[in-house]
């Protein structure tokens, strides 16, 4: 059995949440104290037993206004995975345009999300010759 001490990311009210953990092979919750609402009962928990967390990260761009398009996760993914899907990330390149919103990975290391593309990267202008 051990004790963590954790401050709540769920609002702005940062609460300290005192967590006891039963430390076998997979860590359980047995008693969570401080959380000033449900909602941080439930982050703290998750938080011990299944943490996830969100990506956010950047592409390459051929031919682009700019050379990198800014990614991330849809939805947050198993703290155990993101090398993973950072790994599925890297191996990423386009081509412009690129939109706001474009999936560019579905179900990345077999996770329930997509990474989508967080800005738009238009196609360079053709140069003009001198």
């Amino acid at each position: 059995m051990s004790t963590r001490e954790l401050t709540c990311v769920v609002c702005p009210g940062g609460c300290t949440i005192v967590v006891d953990v039963d430390d076998d092979e997979t860590p359980v919750v047995t008693r969570i104290q401080g959380n000033t609402c449900p909602r941080g009962e439930a982050w703290a928990r998750q938080e011990v037993e299944n943490p996830m967390r969100t990506i956010a990260s950047s592409v390459p761009v051929r031919g682009g206004d700019f050379p990198l398009v800014s990614v991330r996760t849809l939805r947050p993914i198993p703290l155990t995975k993101i090398r993973e899907v950072m790994e599925e990330i890297r191996i990423l390149s386009l081509e412009a345009p690129v939109e706001i919103g474009s999936v560019l990975l579905s179900s990345p290391a077999g996770c329930d999300t997509e990474v989508v593309a967080t800005r738009r990267v238009k196609a360079a202008a053709p140069c003009a010759e001198a």
